[in-house]
């Protein structure tokens, strides 16, 4: 069985991610959401590299994810800096709550890790049954721009515990009809030429049109959509390589 984003994988995403990194989307996210009063859910919330920014400055947000060790490394860091925000374990395509949000959130382009187009619709859908009339969906996206369906990278960090981190990257997929790269990552970790852990992990990204996306926001009930690149609000895409950052009403 594979791994789903479990301890190696956290704590390598913290490791090279840590609290503070941002790519431009910290900050743009707290511009977008400064005129919101109420409550704003981040889904994908992961280990709270956004979460926890957001909180810090004054935004009352909930975080849901679908991993328990992404959750459990966002509770600790919450701990250690006194917050407590409400963090849930569920899927993008089928969780239910009773708290309706002036805002959702999904940075990073983590709308594009489901898979199949039915629950990318079926996620669209609940979004907009969890906003309040008017509330705002803002996410970002990207466009691949390697299909070289062999590719393989690997990546190395040190932990503070003086351990080896290993991240290899293998391209197994890539499927141009369903819009999606599959890439198999192994985790590994090491200390004095010994392996300690290991992870594998099946990693599939889908990806959209900008036009297609906007149909299916559309079809998810959504109007008033606009897009912005590269974390400037308004800001026209112009080519493949730039963050795209979708904002619609419910």
């Amino acid at each position: 069985m594979y791994s789903h984003y479990g301890e190696l994988c956290t704590e390598f995403y913290d490791l090279s991610k840590p609290l503070g990194y941002s790519t431009g989307d910290v900050d743009y996210y707290l511009d977008r959401l400064s005129n919101v009063k109420g409550k704003v859910l981040e889904v994908g919330c992961g280990s709270g590299r956004v979460l926890i920014p957001l909180l810090q400055a004054g935004v009352q947000i909930d975080g849901i994810d679908n991993s328990c060790a992404m959750l459990e490394a966002c509770r600790k860091r919450c701990e250690q800096l006194k917050l407590n925000p409400l963090l849930i374990e569920g899927e993008m395509h089928s969780f239910s709550l009773d708290a309706r949000y002036e805002a959702i959130i999904i940075p990073g382009g983590s709308f594009q890790l489901i898979e199949e187009r039915e629950k990318a619709v079926a996620a669209l859908k609940q979004f907009n049954k969890h906003l309040v009339p008017g509330g705002k969906l803002i996410l970002d996206l990207f466009l691949p721009t390697d299909f070289n369906a062999n590719a393989i990278s690997t990546r190395t960090l040190e932990t503070p515990q003086q351990e080896v981190l290993v991240l290899e990257d293998r391209r197994i997929e890539v499927n141009l009809i369903e819009q999606k790269t599959v890439s198999l990552l192994k985790y590994e970790k090491w200390k004095d030429g010994a392996l300690l852990q290991s992870e594998l992990q099946r990693f599939a990204v889908s990806w959209y049109g900008l036009q297609e996306f906007e149909l299916l926001l559309e079809k998810a009930g959504f109007h008033q959509i606009s897009q912005s690149a590269d974390y400037t609000f308004g800001q026209k895409v112009v080519n493949a390589n730039q963050m795209i950052t979708f904002e619609a009403t419910s």
